[in-house]
């Protein structure tokens, strides 16, 4: 109930500043006034319809293209507020010059007057043009983050320098993606163009790292079916996210495993690499516990009796597990969940909950990576971070 409150109260501060902000100043008369604001009081609660929906069991075609509309909507609103926030902090700032002006004025004869105002029309119009034109830009921005969404992931390439690397590890390849939310509006043709590029990247170890799904087994199973397809000589390893637990866990678990994953659950793998010791652990996701005590995310056990002289490469979800893997000796952590904040400035925002939003850092010692996500979230809008699939090269310091 809390979850739902806070996101009520978020969206109703979004569209009902862009509401009051933009609607008086459009010249809507009597009731097409009326339909405006009907209009976006519609808008306001309908993006938390389709995830009520999916939680009473409802899934279909229908849903889907409401998930299509009141996402894509979410995000152009979104964008909306930050623009018109960011402008009226402006006009607030413009004000209290104006005010300073007019104060030095009065003490100080020799001041230039830049305080003369706009005849009411002519600054109706002004502002009617203002708000025009800012609905455009944001509508065009929305149309680019959607194409940016879509579109291909970019591949980022990345090497992890590691003191005393066993010569035999040295360039393994390591292909991570994270965040695909496969669901209401990623499907099946999205999650096959991924795997063709995965599989082109000649992996030595594929890992994916989380938010794999967004519903249930039986609504979805199909469209994650081309993850069966991808191979890699030392496998392919799976790490729950958040996501997980909303849509089934223990089902998605057992399909995943179908498709040829390890799904590592607070546990560890030791691999030989040409003679080499390669361990990969993997925890569960750090809100796991909610669901229960046997999904409790335990780096400690998934690290436990690991050989001393392997390298050891820890999947978590979540960039917040990195201080238990730097305790624990880990030399690599791959991890998604921010997908990068997604669009800017979120990242600025993301940045307060999370150590680390995206890209390579040395935690004390023990590297880290985040991918910013294969898919996308919520909105299908993606500005100034792009998704992708990262292949992490190890390197010998």
């Amino acid at each position: 109930m809390l979850f739902l409150i806070i996101v009520l109260s978020t969206l109703a501060l979004i569209h009902g500043y862009v509401g009051f902000r933009i609607i008086p100043t459009l010249g809507f008369i009597g009731s097409w006034q009326g339909l405006a604001w009907l209009l976006l009081s519609l808008l306001t609660i309908m993006p938390i319809l389709p995830i009520l929906l999916r939680f009473l069991g409802y899934e279909n075609g229908f849903i889907d293209a409401l998930s299509w509309i009141v996402y894509t909507s979410l995000g152009f609103f979104t964008l909306t507020f930050l623009v018109v926030v960011f402008r009226d902090l402006g006009w607030i700032a413009w004000t209290a010059g104006t005010s300073l002006v007019t104060w030095l004025k009065e003490h100080f004869t020799a001041v230039p007057d830049f305080t003369a105002e706009y005849d009411p029309s002519r600054r109706r119009f002004l502002i009617y043009a203002m708000n025009l034109g800012l609905l455009s830009a944001t509508g065009t921005l929305s149309a680019y983050g959607l194409f940016q969404a879509r579109r291909k992931p970019t591949v980022i390439e990345v090497d992890i320098p590691i003191a005393d690397l066993p010569f035999q590890l040295e360039g393994l390849r390591i292909v991570q993606i994270s965040d695909l939310h496969v669901g209401p509006t990623i499907k099946r043709n999205f999650v096959q163009r991924v795997a063709d590029q995965v599989q082109a990247l000649n992996p030595d170890l594929i890992a994916l790292t989380g938010d794999l799904v967004e519903g249930s087994v039986n609504y979805l199973n199909g469209d994650v079916a081309p993850l069966a397809d991808l191979e890699a000589p030392y496998g392919k390893w799976f790490v729950t996210g958040n996501h997980e637990y909303y849509s089934g866990v223990e089902h998605w678990l057992e399909v995943i495993d179908g498709l040829g994953f390890t799904c590592l659950e607070n546990e560890h793998r030791v691999v030989d690499v040409n003679g080499a010791k390669l361990t990969i652990a993997g925890v569960n996701d750090l809100s796991s516990h909610h669901v229960g005590p046997n999904h409790i995310s335990d780096p400690d056990a998934a690290l436990a009796g690991t050989p001393d002289d392997s390298l050891k490469l820890l999947l978590a979800h979540q960039p917040g597990s990195v201080f238990d893997a730097q305790r624990l000796g880990v030399h690599l952590q791959l991890s998604g969940h921010t997908h990068g904040g997604q669009f800017r400035p979120f990242d600025y925002a993301v940045a307060q909950a999370h150590p680390y939003v995206s890209g390579l850092h040395n935690h004390n010692g023990t590297w880290i990576y985040v991918n910013s996500g294969t898919g996308y979230w919520g909105p299908p809008l993606r500005l100034g971070v792009p998704s992708e699939i990262t292949v992490v090269r190890l390197m010998k310091a």
